[in-house]
């Protein structure tokens, strides 16, 4: 199949790769397009190695990528530091930053994952500017100090996305699929990431083909297990 993925530049770096082992071929569109605000960048990192947070948590590999070359590298030996996925875990052990892994891919686990350890601990949450408050609500809830550093902006491209060429098109976040403008034809299956992202489609009147785990690389094997 040729698969259309909302993605910003940002994060399609790998994809190819991805998509081509599974026998796919991916075209990626662009609904939105990142802004980073470096002066929130230089807060969080000028925040993180003083050493002012017992949590760090990483929501994504983007705000990964930006913040872990500029960390301390000792950062985990007075902070824990958690990563919502391998890619994202990859990237901070790639700049030498050691990170747990959430069990999932949702953000809701996060919480649940560090269990009482939570209580009175202050939490940094470096990651895009769209709102998330079930996870600054869940930590304050658990009597944690949440911190959130909106590090860049996910900002409309107001784009009509070309998905003539492709067989089904992968949404990525329900924030991705609101604003995405597409030109549906027939026959093309929508798929989407993980729940949330369904969840957003269920409400426009679009059910989903595929329901992902929340990650690429779990979406296509339940794409490939249903195809093939």
């Amino acid at each position: 199949m040729r698969i259309a993925v909302t993605r910003v530049a940002e994060k399609a770096a790998d994809d190819g790769a991805l998509f081509s082992s599974f026998g796919h071929e991916v075209k990626i569109i662009s609904p939105l397009a990142a802004e980073l605000h470096s002066n929130i960048v230089q807060q969080f990192v000028l925040a993180a190695n003083d050493r002012r947070f017992d949590a760090v948590f990483f929501t994504s590999a983007y705000p990964a990528e930006i913040c872990a070359p500029l960390l301390s590298r000792d950062i985990a030996k007075t902070c824990r530091v958690t990563a919502i996925g391998p890619k994202t875990a990859a990237v901070l052990h790639r700049f030498g930053i050691p990170a747990e892994t959430l069990p999932s891919f949702y953000s809701r686990d996060y919480v649940p994952h560090l269990g009482e350890w939570i209580a009175g601990k202050s939490v940094a949450l470096p990651r895009a500017s769209v709102p998330n408050p079930a996870l600054i609500n869940a930590i304050e809830d658990a009597g944690g100090i949440a911190y959130e550093y909106r590090l860049y902006s996910l900002n409309p491209t107001h784009a009509v996305l070309d998905v003539e060429d492709c067989d089904a098109v992968l949404f990525t976040s329900a924030h991705s699929f609101r604003f995405a403008d597409i030109a549906w034809k027939s026959g093309l299956l929508p798929l989407a990431i993980g729940e949330i992202t369904a969840s957003a489609m269920r409400e426009a009147g679009v059910e989903p083909a595929v329901v992902g785990d929340g990650s690429l690389e779990g979406t296509l094997k339940i794409l490939n297990g249903r195809t093939r």
